[in-house]
């Protein structure tokens, strides 16, 4: 699969292919690896469009493409296990969400391409060293998630007045979340909230953070978008 092709399809272009073109550019089995942060059946919707993105351009499972799918199932720290067995099933691209699963699939290949699906911060992390120039085999959409807090802090304390205490439920070891909670919690003084930090890494830390959020008495919650809240959402 050509590169400009792929990334076009994720981004939304409304370039078309000629599928006659596209056909005979295609004779060979393509194979895309899949690095998600959840189960392909959780993950449906998003799943589907991707697969009917690559039929509308002339990939067909089966015929010319096989899709290689991983889950994290919520749990990080497999991600360089699972990046690093796309990569000895030959794939010819990487499409990843999540900034931990972008890093797994840098740090296992230089040469397969990587399509970031959605990463926060990609610059900011280091990632790549330009949004217009990425640079290397990673390339793909970026998320301002940063600069977005303080903006959803100040629509939150307008739609619920009166809020005294807000909770930032996030993974604290996502490259993302430092910078996050930085801004998390000057936006929330700035208004007068007191924030309180609740870390999840694991599964059973969510259950825990819900308890520690009621006996703190927390007017509001804000997730961190991560591996871990969106496997137990």
């Amino acid at each position: 699969m050509k590169r400009r092709e792929f990334i076009t399809l994720m981004g939304g272009a409304a370039t078309v292919w000629p599928l006659a073109s596209i056909a005979q550019r295609s004779e060979r089995m393509h194979r895309i690896g899949v690095l998600e942060t959840i189960s392909a059946e959780l993950n449906a919707t998003n799943f589907e469009a991707l697969r009917k993105g690559l039929r509308d351009l002339g990939y067909m499972e089966g015929q010319n493409l096989t899709i290689e799918y991983r889950s994290a199932d919520g749990q990080f720290e497999r991600f360089p296990h699972l990046a690093e067995e796309l990569v000895r099933a030959q794939v010819d691209v990487i499409v990843t969400r999540g900034t931990p699963a972008v890093f797994a699939a840098k740090n296992a290949t230089m040469t397969i391409p990587v399509v970031m699906a959605a990463s926060g911060e990609p610059l900011a992390t280091g990632i790549i060293p330009g949004l217009a120039r990425p640079g290397g085999n990673v390339t793909g959409l970026s998320a301002f998630t940063n600069e977005l807090i303080p903006k959803r802090i100040e629509l939150l304390n307008i739609a619920v007045p009166n809020i005294n205490r807000i909770a930032f439920l996030q993974n604290m070891s996502n490259p993302v979340a430092s910078p996050q909670w930085e801004e998390l919690n000057s936006a929330a003084r700035s208004l007068q909230i007191e924030p309180l930090l609740l870390d999840v890494r694991e599964s059973e830390d969510v259950v825990r953070a819900f308890e520690t959020a009621g006996t703190q008495r927390v007017s509001a919650l804000a997730v961190g978008n991560d591996t871990v809240t969106h496997a137990n959402r």
